[in-house]
């Protein structure tokens, strides 16, 4: 299969894959006399686990070490639960910290009058002139 091919079949760019491949997270395809790329069955499922992957979170880094774990036909799915379970407690976090942002924009926009004056509590709190 050529890249084309390969992006067609993954949802992934031409872009994404080659970048991948840069940055040796997949397999290197091998390649013809004029340069062109021939990809593998192989390189369609690391593919798709790196846009899976991606998809619900897991960072490159992260990525690569699930790549290594699906590559080692001596692996245990403890370790990819562990390392799934690490990336749900880090997105809980996440959203326990965007909870709390939002509810500090929540109180600033509560306390703003949203009229025509100059004046604005939410302005005055980014400046750091706490009103209480």
């Amino acid at each position: 299969m050529n890249i084309t091919q390969v992006a067609e079949k993954t949802g992934l760019s031409a872009k994404t894959i080659r970048f991948y491949e840069e940055k040796s997270l997949i397999t290197p395809p091998a390649r013809s006399e004029n340069g062109y790329r021939h990809y593998q069955p192989a390189h369609l499922e690391e593919l798709t686990l790196l846009k899976q992957a991606r998809e619900v979170g897991f960072t490159l880094k992260e990525c690569r070490k699930l790549l290594e774990l699906f590559r080692n036909p001596r692996r245990h799915s403890a370790d990819i639960k562990a390392a799934t379970l690490n990336k749900i407690s880090e997105i809980e976090k996440t959203i326990t910290e965007l909870n709390l942002i939002r509810d500090s924009l929540l109180s600033l926009v509560a306390s703003c009058p949203g009229d025509d004056n100059a004046k604005c509590p939410i302005i005055d709190h980014l400046v750091g002139h706490h009103v209480d």
